[in-house]
């Protein structure tokens, strides 16, 4: 696992969008309040992981701070977004909140809001999810953009127009784009009614697409399904 985790993290990359008409980065951040942990922390043994990925217009609906880099639409207009990258057990509850330090500098937090569109955000996941996996914030999101950068996204407006739309055709759809995955690896996230939320890619403990468990899949390929346009 460590031999793919630094596989995944060996070169530092430039920034990495995620998708967008376009990304504009303010030219600062300030200095991020202190984290307070929603859990206790779990140490386990990683024995595999997801790609959390969040369908921004959906959010961005109820979110309308003009200061917000992922909603305001000053810096940007996203479609598909990085959540985080998640270490999960074998058995048992996923690590957690292994440390809150080191914080990542403003700078490194700037570097991946192509891709995290949301400070906070970045340093959450980092402490939450990422000091089980990596030594340094830096290393984490190294990681997460290379698995990220892989990935090709299906027009997902194109899709919101389509009649009959169910869960199945985005997977499809998701799948038809990386021919390295398989719907049975793609998890999807919906609202009570029915609107796309996340995705939820699974990986083997050496980074590579595996089954998703069932509790990861969400509903059934019939489900039918929304999606609100927003790019």
């Amino acid at each position: 696992m460590r031999a793919a985790l630094a596989l995944a993290a060996a070169v530092l990359p430039a920034p990495v969008a995620a998708q967008a008409y376009q990304c504009t980065p303010p030219r600062q951040i300030g200095a991020l309040p202190p984290l307070t942990p929603d859990g206790p922390p779990v140490r386990a043994v990683i024995g595999r992981y997801t790609l959390a990925v969040t369908w921004a217009p959906e959010f961005c609906r109820a979110d309308r701070d003009p200061a917000s880099v992922e909603c305001g639409g000053r810096y940007g207009r996203f479609g598909f977004i990085l959540h985080g990258l998640w270490p999960e057990s074998a058995t048992g509850p996923a690590p957690q909140w292994c440390s809150l330090t080191p914080r990542p500098a403003p700078q490194l937090v700037r570097q991946n809001l192509c891709m995290t569109p949301v400070p906070s955000l970045l340093e959450h996941e980092w402490a939450k999810h990422g000091s089980c996996m990596a030594k340094t914030p830096a290393a984490y999101y190294a990681a997460a953009a290379n698995l990220w950068r892989e990935l090709r996204w299906p027009d997902a407006d194109r899709l919101s127009r389509q009649e009959s739309l169910t869960v199945g055709d985005l997977r499809q759809a998701l799948a038809l784009a990386n021919p390295r995955w398989r719907p049975e690896q793609i998890g999807v996230v919906v609202s009570r009614n029915g609107w796309l939320r996340e995705l939820r890619l699974c990986y083997s403990r050496r980074l590579r697409p595996t089954g998703c468990a069932r509790a990861q899949l969400g509903p059934v390929d019939a489900t039918a399904l929304k999606i609100w346009r927003g790019l």
